[in-house]
């Protein structure tokens, strides 16, 4: 699936056979999740020009709906609008990263650094603007100043860096597309496993699928992902492919004691029926 996104015939890669050949494996069984050097138009110039041409373009209809999205988060909750929290961008610089803020303000308060969809207190219109990545949307301010790009991985904490990138985060990306319901999946994880899980898995995979998506991104392949995104085209036949791979093989695995491998067993239950579940409640409290 990954394949539409990667250019040239012999560098395109079959997403299952990808996931299954690089991000089934935790980071010290030699999971390929290292920086490669970057296509040339990945630091090029006409990159740094496209994106910010885009968001000129894009201000007239962008500058309303953040408006609208500003004035629900000040009146659905107490709090500043915005979040502000330090990321770490090329070279290892850190800078500000701004998103409209979707958990219940609480000073002097710490909330985990791994987001999922039941360890967070969220504010009423929170999981809406998180859905629709709708919280992201003050980031293409990042975009203007230089500090980001439309399309690359996604900025990280300090703490979740392994190696700098060798080029500006974006806002979306290869493996935003991936990992789209990322928090839903994490909910699945048992709370004790949840960091193990994390940094052994899930970190490694994104940075293995931004480093080789970075490696030959051109204009185009950054259109698509641009347009897939505002789209909301998200792979998930291909998350469905990592957990799998990562967590468990079939449900009668999971639900034996026998099994073998101690890693098939870190998820609470089985993700298909969960996520469903999930996104069942959530079309009926919508219909509501």
């Amino acid at each position: 699936m990954s394949g539409e996104f990667l250019e040239g015939k012999e560098e395109e890669l079959e997403m299952s056979s990808w996931l299954r050949r690089y991000l089934a494996k935790p980071a010290d069984e030699g999971c390929d999740s290292d920086w490669k050097e970057v296509s040339p138009w990945s630091r090029s110039a006409a990159k740094r020009l496209f994106d910010f041409a885009c968001v000129l373009l894009s201000l007239p209809v962008l500058v309303p709906v953040m408006l609208a999205i500003g004035a629900a988060v000040r009146f659905t909750s107490p709090g500043p609008v915005f979040f502000l929290q330090e990321r770490v961008g090329r070279h290892g610089r850190t800078f500000t990263i701004l998103k409209f803020r979707t958990m219940v303000h609480v000073a002097d308060a710490a909330h985990h650094p791994i987001t999922t969809a039941d360890n967070q207190t969220f504010t009423p219109v929170g999981p809406f603007l998180r859905r629709w990545k709708l919280d992201e949307l003050p980031q293409v301010v990042n975009v203007l100043l230089g500090q980001m790009s439309l399309v690359g991985p996604r900025p990280k904490l300090r703490e979740h860096v392994v190696l700098d990138p060798p080029c500006r985060p974006g806002i979306t990306g290869l493996a935003t597309i991936i990992f789209a319901r990322e928090e839903k999946i994490l909910a699945c994880v048992a709370r004790e496993r949840l960091d193990e899980y994390f940094h052994s898995f899930v970190l490694p995979a994104k940075r293995a699928l931004d480093s080789a998506y970075m490696a030959r991104a051109t204009f185009f392949s950054d259109l698509r992902l641009l347009i897939n995104s505002v789209l909301r085209r998200w792979d998930t036949d291909a998350l469905d492919e990592f957990i799998v791979s990562t967590a468990f093989v079939s449900r009668e695995e999971l639900a034996s004691p026998r099994a073998a491998n101690p890693a098939r067993h870190i998820l609470r239950s089985p993700i298909a029926s969960t996520v469903n579940r999930q996104e069942q409640a959530e079309e009926v409290s919508a219909a509501d």
